[in-house]
């Protein structure tokens, strides 16, 4: 197991970033977002608890809130354009120096394409590098269901997706970063995980993680070292 320090170069010296989306790089769940919108938001903020939590899987999760809210293409459009997301202090900066570096980031998220290329486009990362859930719509927009082959719907999903990356590009070290369970069993096969708690604590997360923060400048700092 490495060591904070042993931690902190991983991260100076990373081929690639993985961030996770929601109350990480944004300052809200998007699925909660969405319930609110839809009017479920009670019922299905309290699933998400239990998921990041880790006592459910994230896919049994995924699957109850989405066929509590039931969105339209039409609700997820106006969610997006009445509410967009907001981005978490700090991210702006810690993207555009790590793209200065010539980091590969990434978004690897278990909420919905739509709204995490909203964000992507917003910290210029290309939507190539987005991995998220999708929605799918009948043709008359009603809800019919989500993308259950994309390795984020599910427990380990994330892992996965760093698998895939290092196979594709050859990473030598890829740090994800994020709040909940399903972010920190994604090392390994990501080389250091990275705790995230400026919008929430998830309290197994922050007893768990080696090494936590709760501000994107506190990385900031650590790339200015070297």
């Amino acid at each position: 197991m490495a060591s904070l320090l042993e931690m902190k170069e991983i991260f100076r010296s990373a081929d690639a970033v993985c961030f996770d989306v929601d109350s990480t790089v944004i300052r809200e769940e998007g699925i909660d977002e969405l319930a609110k919108f839809c009017g479920v938001g009670d019922a299905v903020a309290e699933m998400t608890r239990r998921a990041m939590g880790g006592t459910v899987t994230f896919k049994a999760a995924l699957t109850a809130r989405l066929g509590l809210i039931r969105p339209s293409y039409e609700q997820v459009q106006k969610l997006i354009s009445d509410n967009p997301p907001q981005l978490t202090p700090g991210i702006r900066e810690l993207v555009s120096r790590l793209h200065q570096r010539g980091v590969q980031v990434f978004l690897v998220s278990g909420g919905f394409q739509s709204i995490v290329e909203h964000v992507a486009l917003q910290l210029n990362i290309p939507t190539a590098n987005v991995f998220a859930n999708r929605l799918k719509f009948y043709f008359n927009g009603e809800y019919a269901g989500f993308d259950e082959t994309q390795p984020t719907a599910e427990s380990g999903g994330k892992g996965k997706v760093i698998t895939h990356l290092k196979e594709q590009f050859h990473f030598k070290k890829v740090v994800m970063i994020g709040d909940g369970a399903t972010d920190m069993e994604a090392c390994p096969p990501g080389d250091c995980f990275i705790g995230f708690g400026g919008n929430v604590i998830r309290k197994q997360v922050k007893e768990k993680a080696k090494w936590y923060i709760t501000h994107f400048d506190e990385l900031l700092k650590e790339l200015e070292e070297r």
